[in-house]
């Protein structure tokens, strides 16, 4: 049984996350679990207006740490026999005439060239959009309790250039999840939220979690996630904690806790839910970015390794960091006023730097950062 320590018994990571806060963010939780025990604390508040602390039990919108949720259920459902990681996935999708080279390790691995539905940024600075996500302002305020089907959403990238021939590069793009969570259901003929249920959620108790597909509620206790737009030339800023997360789809639509965040991860790295095999491919990172199959793989300055993913979705966001042994991880939620042009952006990656150097290197330089937001 875990040892729950106060703030007070570690007081530089207090330190850390109050800094968090003083840089931007409107509440921290950190959970982190090492051989001293479990710690937990919060800083910053629930909502703007309002002095009380985000809860340390509280349920928060994931973002991109879906991913490896989403990918963990496909590699149970290959060591399951039913799906092929090397096969192509129009063997299993025909109905998107996808590139037949185009395999599910490619969709897990961000390397099959699909453009990214939420907008793709190139190396030349330039920007095109996709759906009104949260680079749009006012667009995705508008839009936030539409309903997207996940088809349509693949459809839409699908009518969009590829990025790279199959294979031949790596591109983070929410389209490879959505046609994972696609995968799932045909092969499964179960929702991609019963088969998250039968895999991962149920066997491991994960009461807190759920993939709420196109629900707009998040259940209590929880801190508030804001927008700031603007309008008629005016700055606007509007509680976003409710919204349809549909526009992300499985790339990012999930909602959990410290709590379940840190279980989840240190039984996937700890082999509970995938065969030896598997999680080895799973941790076999890309060589341009140190991206797995749904994880990055990272090394740390002081000569350790990683296994993590982060993830921002309008105003949460959420950290998940485990050694590769499972024995030491660090998990957390973050609230926070998002915009358009990802204000935030900078201080989440010098903030998540600054904890994985904290928890992970004993206060040592370490230079673990964290996923692209949803966005």
């Amino acid at each position: 049984m875990s040892i729950a320590l106060t703030d007070q018994d570690r007081p530089e990571l207090q330190k850390v996350i109050e800094e968090m806060v003083d840089s931007g963010f409107t509440g921290v939780t950190l959970r982190v679990h090492d051989e001293r025990g479990e710690w937990v604390g919060s800083a910053g508040v629930r909502k703007l207006g309002e002095s009380a602390k985000p809860p340390t039990d509280g349920h928060v919108r994931i973002g991109s740490n879906t991913k490896t949720f989403t990918a963990t259920v496909v590699l149970q459902l290959v060591a399951e026999g039913k799906i092929g990681l090397d096969a192509p996935v129009a063997d299993y999708l025909p109905e998107f005439g996808l590139d037949r080279r185009i395999t599910v390790r490619m969709l897990l691995q961000h390397t099959s060239g699909v453009f990214n539905f939420t907008g793709e940024y190139y190396d030349d600075g330039t920007f095109a959009p996709g759906i009104p996500a949260t680079t749009a302002g006012q667009g995705w305020v508008d839009n936030r309790f539409k309903t997207y089907l996940p088809e349509d959403l693949v459809r839409l990238a699908l009518s969009k250039p590829a990025r790279f021939e199959p294979g031949t590069d790596w591109s983070y793009a929410n389209t490879n999840y959505v046609l994972a969570r696609l995968l799932i259901e045909k092969v499964s003929g179960r929702s991609v939220a019963e088969e998250m249920q039968r895999l991962i959620l149920g066997p491991l108790k994960l009461t807190g979690t759920v993939a709420p597909t196109t629900q707009s509620e998040i259940s209590e206790p929880h801190a508030h996630a804001y927008y700031r737009y603007e309008d008629a030339g005016l700055q606007k800023t509007v509680d976003v904690t409710r919204q349809n997360p549909s526009w992300i789809s499985s790339g990012g639509d999930m909602i959990s806790t410290t709590q379940d965040l840190h279980t989840f991860i240190s039984a996937l790295v700890g082999g509970k839910l995938l065969p030896a095999s598997l999680l080895a491919e799973m941790c076999t990172p890309h060589p341009k970015v140190g991206y797995g199959l749904g994880v990055f793989v990272q090394d740390t300055d002081c000569g350790g390794t990683v296994i993590t993913h982060n993830g921002g979705m309008a105003g949460h966001a959420a950290l998940m960091y485990s050694t590769p042994d499972g024995g030491r991880t660090l998990t957390a939620s973050l609230n926070y006023v998002d915009d358009a042009a990802l204000s935030l952006g900078e201080a989440f990656q010098k903030a998540t730097q600054r904890l994985v150097k904290e928890v992970f290197c004993g206060g040592q330089a370490g230079s673990a950062d964290g996923a692209e937001p949803a966005q």
